[in-house]
């Protein structure tokens, strides 16, 4: 799994500056240092949120000076429009923690969450409305005009309707599925003020630079679920994208920024263990077909012509001979050397 890693030092430092004794809270949620799991991360917002005022969250979102920006934010910020600084964030985030940001688009709207991959529960009420405002203010800045939603949806139970609307502007759903912002489609379309194209060009190199090692690990982890998953059945989306603590959707979309698709990983990962169990010799062919998960003999052949330009028989009858042949030659080969030794 990636490591559950959240960086908190800047966070603590502009919290302090807003009077709060985050450092305090933080040690009390169990962090030490300059970084924190998503638990802890968790914890010190749920001690901000009994400790600090209630529109702190909010406050702290629009308090953020441009200068104390992450290299993410600074991408989103000198974007050429709303949709790609939407698109800079989502990608480019996942530097800052173990944290996604989720697009969804419709024909008339968009909606935008986020998922934190090693929550056990609901993000802190406080965490959602710093998250959620902070949002709105880089689409702000970047358009120089107010930006409101056209929905904002809590999965909270309804409380705090005044503080929200005043600063959303907009209807709030209580009760939700998810925290999140949904706007209409053509704020996607609106230009930034702020767009930068050679400042972007300098910065975006890096961001990929670092993002890489993270985007082979998912990946991987990917791989590695849909093996877990294998065994007497076709492991499907949803399945591997819960075990990935992601939505069906966000796994797909994860995937389609890697140009690979969830089927293409799958026959990946069946051929490479088609041939292994294959080579092994401890299970009959129609065994191995039921392991990878395919529900018919046939299925399963007519995959292995594709992978291979041969039947899974053939296939292992030829690599039992290349290993016989190889078998022999090594035991001549140490005849010979045994013989000029002695």
């Amino acid at each position: 799994m990636p490591m559950d890693v959240v960086p908190v030092a800047a966070l603590l430092l502009r919290l302090e500056r807003l009077g709060i004794k985050a450092k305090r809270l933080a040690t009390a949620a169990g962090i030490v240092g300059d970084a924190a799991t998503t638990e802890q991360f968790f914890a010190l917002w749920d001690e901000l949120g009994v400790a600090a005022p209630a529109d702190f969250g909010l406050r702290l979102a629009t308090s953020t000076q441009t200068h104390e920006y992450d290299l993410a934010s600074l991408a989103a910020l000198h974007s050429p429009d709303v949709a790609t600084a939407l698109e800079k964030t989502a990608r480019y985030k996942r530097l800052c923690g173990p944290k996604d940001l989720v697009i969804e688009r419709a024909k008339s709207e968009a909606t935008v969450f986020t998922v934190w991959r090693h929550a056990r529960g609901r993000m802190p009420p406080r965490l959602v409305d710093a998250s959620l405002a902070s949002q709105i203010v880089v689409l702000q800045r970047g358009t120089g005009r107010p930006i409101v939603p056209k929905s904002l949806e809590l999965t909270r139970p309804r409380s705090d309707e005044l503080m929200l609307g005043r600063f959303f502007k907009c209807s709030i759903k209580f009760g939700a599925r998810r925290d999140a912002l949904v706007f209409d489609a053509s704020v996607l379309a609106l230009p930034f003020v702020t767009h930068n194209a050679d400042l972007l060009r300098t910065l975006l190199p890096n961001l990929d630079a670092q993002i890489a090692p993270l985007e082979g690990d998912f990946l991987d982890e990917v791989r590695a679920v849909i093996a877990r998953r294998m065994s007497g059945e076709k492991p499907s989306v949803d399945k591997v994208a819960h075990d990935l603590a992601l939505s069906a959707r966000t796994l797909q979309r994860r995937l389609g920024e890697h140009d690979v698709s969830y089927q293409a990983l799958l026959d990946e990962v069946r051929h490479a263990h088609a041939l292994r169990l294959l080579r092994a010799g401890s299970f009959e062919i129609p065994e191995v077909a039921f392991l990878l998960g395919f529900e018919e003999l046939n299925s399963f052949t007519r995959a292995f012509r594709g992978w291979e330009g041969t039947t899974p028989i053939r296939w292992r009858a030829r690599v039992a001979r290349s290993d016989k042949s190889m078998a022999r030659s090594d035991l001549g080969r140490r005849g010979r050397v045994a013989t000029v030794a002695a």
